[in-house]
């Protein structure tokens, strides 16, 4: 097994130094407790909510709980526990010293209730993803995409180079530390394990009672649209269950980081945008598992190819974000007149329009499409289209030819 060092790492440690707790939230199994675990120092307890003598303490009898684990502390699985936080907070008034608790969970919109509710202004909130990209195949520091010429250039030093096979490879095997890492090597055994494990504890928990099996081929039903619109209707007709249930177990996903979405960009000069959002999820491997692609030379000539390019050129610019603590503004646009930017960043006041391609030499017209913004509130800034192309280059000086594996 091959031990792969996380971006989040030096910046845990540097808000430890901050703040009393620290809270690390993301999906199941992309390695929140063993990194969190690889930091502890020798002095920090740890405690684990699965251990179910622990979760019913902790429910029961907060204050005992808290009394019993000495600081500095490390709850993980937290999430069974929301008694936990209104006494988290009393200690933290009382004086708790930095990195005295450490928190980590899955369901990340119920953990950031909890932390909002009881812990505002108190907690340092990280997310975690899946292995991204630089921290699997890069080196160096972890860097957040920038459509500036002298950042690109730095990304590209730590970045390692692959060709649209090795590409798909990557697509394909995804970014979950278990597989990835070397832990686990039947691909199938793993995402299938995955899959029943996320339903019989985090699905079973948000939606009572729930038909398992209904429920997955649900999960399957939108992993096949990834990288699309959001069409509710046709997922529900999918699996014949009603729009409103599929509206809400597609909250359910959302809630449980299994996908997420990126919403239309418009302001109020910009009236003809679509209000509809795209869906994309957290790990392309679950996608390429989820639509029975069993190899990446198929999957790479399979009819979702460029649609779950797109879900992974997505991602991997959100983890660049999450990776450093900072939020990605990430927008799509299309209007009533078929006007289309598959990506829209927001940096320092502008718009940088990004167009995603599968081919190596994509024609330069595509930037054309980048001047209907120019019509709207924010100024455009600097362009790029993400490709295959194996070297760094440009179109003119405001826009930019990236390749993917830079990312």
């Amino acid at each position: 097994m091959t031990f792969i060092k996380r971006d989040l790492a030096n910046k845990i440690l540097e808000l430890s130094q901050d703040y009393a707790c620290v809270l690390l939230t993301g999906p199941r199994q992309v390695g929140k407790t063993t990194l969190l675990r690889q930091l502890m120092q020798q002095n920090r307890n740890y405690v684990t909510l699965d251990d179910l003598e622990e979760r019913r303490l902790a429910q029961q009898e907060p204050a005992t709980f808290l009394s019993v684990h000495e600081t500095p502390l490390f709850i993980d699985e937290v999430q069974y526990a929301p008694q936990l936080f209104s006494y988290l907070k009393i200690a933290i008034d009382n004086g708790a010293e930095p990195g005295s608790f450490w928190l980590s969970g899955s369901q990340a919109f119920r953990m950031m209730e909890l932390a909002q509710e009881s812990l505002a202004g108190r907690v340092a909130i990280l997310h975690m993803s899946g292995l991204s990209q630089h921290e699997i195949y890069g080196s160096g520091e972890a860097l957040t995409l920038t459509i500036d010429l002298q950042a690109l250039k730095a990304r590209k030093e730590a970045g390692q180079a692959t060709d649209l096979k090795g590409m798909y490879e990557r697509i394909w095997r995804g970014s979950l530390p278990g597989y990835v890492s070397g832990k686990f090597k039947d691909r199938n055994v793993f995402y299938s394990s995955y899959i029943q494990t996320y339903i019989n504890l985090d699905v079973s928990e948000l939606l009572e009672p729930v038909d398992k099996l209904l429920f997955q081929d649900f999960i399957r039903a939108a992993a096949c649209r990834a990288g699309q619109m959001l069409n509710i209707h046709d997922i529900a007709q999918d699996i014949g269950v009603s729009d409103d249930t599929a509206k809400r177990w597609l909250q359910v996903l959302e809630k449980s980081d299994v996908i997420f979405y990126l919403r239309p960009y418009s302001n109020n000069l910009l009236k003809r945008t679509v209000k509809t959002p795209k869906l994309y999820f957290f790990d392309t491997g679950l996608v390429a598992y989820l639509t029975k692609y069993t190899t990446p030379e198929i999957l790479q000539n399979g009819a979702i190819n460029g649609a779950i390019l797109e879900n992974y050129v997505v991602a991997e610019i959100r983890k660049s974000y999450a990776n450093v603590a900072e939020e990605a503004l990430l927008w799509y646009y299309r209007d009533t007149r078929s006007n289309e930017i598959d990506m829209i960043l927001e940096q320092d006041g502008r718009l940088n329009p990004l167009e995603i391609k599968r081919s190596v030499n994509p024609a330069n017209q595509l930037v054309k499409a980048f001047e209907v913004l120019d019509k709207g509130a924010v100024p455009r800034g600097k362009g790029a289209i993400l490709c295959m192309r194996p070297e760094l280059t440009a179109i003119d000086a405001d826009n930019y030819i990236v390749p993917i594996w830079m990312l």
